[in-house]
């Protein structure tokens, strides 16, 4: 729980332990074990768990939004550093990577993207904006197509999300952003000139 004021060093380094450790169980999709033994396998005390996360769902909160804006600082960090076109794949490409490896935190987004308020919708909304900013670079550098909008992508998204974990899921997840990046890509210029 946030107050607002600053943690104490220890303190930090508690919560931080208790993230990490929570990161680690939810990717092995271990999210319903006893409350209590997230502070156990973290090397902490019950106590110091629930002064951080009252609950389970906060727990998750944190872990969530930790995930989603490291993925949206990597986003903006390729946009910085790519052309708008390479920039977005290697974005869509690192996400479905991470959510294979942390298919906790996939079927988390998969679930809360569709959120309409709150802290989780909130991600949702950043996400939205990192990869707005991509689309709208691409259409800038005259890459990607301009009729085609931030929904559409995330939509994409959410299926992937949904459908992580299932047999063959990677391999169907690759081909949709195959697809979402073939389907964004500005046509050609017609070519001028007679026959």
């Amino acid at each position: 729980m946030t107050t607002g004021k600053p943690l104490r060093a220890d303190a930090r380094r508690n919560r931080d332990a208790l993230l990490a450790k929570a990161r680690e169980l939810f990717a092995d999709g271990c999210f319903d074990m006893r409350f209590d033994d997230f502070a156990r396998l973290a090397g902490v005390g019950t106590g110091t768990l629930y002064r951080h996360f009252p609950t389970r769902e906060a727990l998750a909160e944190a872990v969530y939004r930790s995930e989603l804006d490291a993925m949206c600082a990597r986003g903006r960090e390729l946009r910085d550093t790519l052309p708008a076109a390479k920039a977005l794949a290697a974005f869509l490409r690192d996400l479905v990577d991470h959510l294979e490896a942390h298919q906790g935190l996939a079927r988390t987004l998969a679930t809360l993207m569709a959120a309409q308020s709150g802290p989780l919708a909130e991600g949702g909304r950043e996400l939205s904006q990192v990869i707005a900013g991509l689309l709208a670079a691409g259409v800038e550098e005259g890459s990607i197509r301009d009729d085609v909008g931030v929904g559409a992508v995330m939509m994409a998204l959410q299926g992937i999300c949904t459908a992580c974990g299932r047999p063959g899921s990677r391999a169907d997840a690759d081909g949709t952003v195959t697809l979402v990046l073939d389907g964004l890509r500005s046509p050609a210029p017609p070519l001028s000139g007679g026959g």
